[in-house]
């Protein structure tokens, strides 16, 4: 099977975790079918695997309704893309988009890296539901990475489309941290700090844990930033790392005593599985998505509670509390894999091989 994988939403310098599940997708995809990335700037292989690839227009060009015009001539057996947003006026090919979430329908605010236009259209785009059902309708498959957002795809009537997990997973080269090593007091946040992810109940929950340092290890603007810094409870230390490198990123989960987040809505959590794969503890807000990633392994709290939080860190102090939550934590992580992603992938895409052959030529 020949996969061409819109891999158009590859960062430039870092990766973002859509960035990163696209990657990790193509790599052990391309370990078991014919693969081919659609780029939209050379600078974006340094990123992605070495994998042959085609440079196109980029995704958020007014062409990328015609997009399939460029993708017609290149014969694919199925072409895959990591977001929903991918164009498909004219295309002769089954495809297969994915929804990661529903984040944006609650949470309306855009990323602040997007264009201004693309903001705008974004805005609007929450809305309503029905621009999303107009994409996902015109797919053969929808993928998505959570049962969690599987049954909001179904709730809100989303497709008509099979839709089928391709799971996130924990990077396959993650080095484990040693057991018997103090775990020390240096509490990790990875995440963006749009207001959904809730930072301000973690810093509220600083109050009381003398001898901690929090991490908030991405990447900040200003404004936010001194935003958060007068609510940081008097004596309390806060480190902003403004972004971190992925060789340090794994460093500090090696040594951390717990990766925290009390995100209200997310559509996977990749930071947790993460964690949890270098056997560190995790602390996260009580909700169906963490419990489904997390299972039995993390320490869950209300995310409006910051008592609650102070409390699971204490009870983490306990060394046998610690041990035993770092061991469940890799057991739980050896659960995904970017192995069984990849079968899940493949998979999809045969279910939409057959799903496109089905459909009148009118209906493509």
């Amino acid at each position: 099977m020949r996969i061409l994988f819109d891999a158009r939403f590859t960062r430039l310098d870092h990766h973002d975790g859509i960035s990163r599940y696209g990657a990790s997708l193509i790599a052990a995809v391309a370990e078991r079918a014919d693969v081919t990335m659609l780029i939209s700037d050379r600078r974006q292989l340094g990123l992605l695997p070495e994998v042959p690839h085609v440079l196109i227009t980029s995704p958020l060009s007014p062409r990328e309704l015609f997009v399939a015009s460029q993708i017609n001539g290149l014969r694919p057996d199925v072409v895959v893309c990591p977001m929903q947003t991918m164009g498909s006026w004219g295309r002769k090919y089954p495809l297969v988009l994915t929804l990661h979430d529903l984040i944006y329908y609650q949470n309306p605010q855009p990323p602040g890296s997007l264009p201004l236009p693309v903001r705008t259209l974004w805005r609007l785009y929450h809305l309503a539901y029905w621009p999303q059902r107009l994409l996902l309708n015109r797919a053969d498959v929808v993928a998505t990475i959570s049962e969690t957002t599987r049954g909001q795809i179904s709730e809100h009537r989303l497709t008509r489309r099979p839709v089928r997990i391709v799971g996130n997973a924990p990077q396959p080269d993650t080095v484990v941290r040693p057991e018997g090593v103090d775990p020390g007091r240096d509490l990790l946040y990875m995440g963006s700090f749009m207001p959904y992810k809730n930072v301000e109940t973690i810093l509220a929950g600083m109050r009381g844990l003398d001898g901690y340092t929090l991490h908030l290890l991405s990447r900040i603007t200003e404004a936010r930033r001194k935003e958060l810094e007068l609510l940081i409870p008097p004596g309390q230390r806060v480190i902003f790392h403004n972004g971190v490198s992925d060789e340090l990123y794994q460093e500090l989960l090696r040594s951390g005593a717990a990766l925290v987040t009390l995100s209200r809505a997310e559509g996977y959590g990749l930071p947790v599985i993460e964690a949890m794969a270098a056997g560190t503890p995790v602390i996260a807000a009580d909700t169906p998505i963490f419990r489904e990633v997390g299972g039995a392994a993390a320490l869950y709290v209300d995310p409006d509670d910051p008592s609650q939080f102070t409390v699971a860190v204490k009870t983490l102090a306990e060394p046998d509390q610690w041990q035993a939550a770092s061991r469940a934590g890799r057991m739980q992580a050896g659960t995904y894999s970017w192995d069984r992603s990849a079968e899940q992938l493949l998979e999809a895409a045969a279910i939409a091989t057959v799903e496109h052959a089905g459909k009148a030529p009118w209906r493509r």
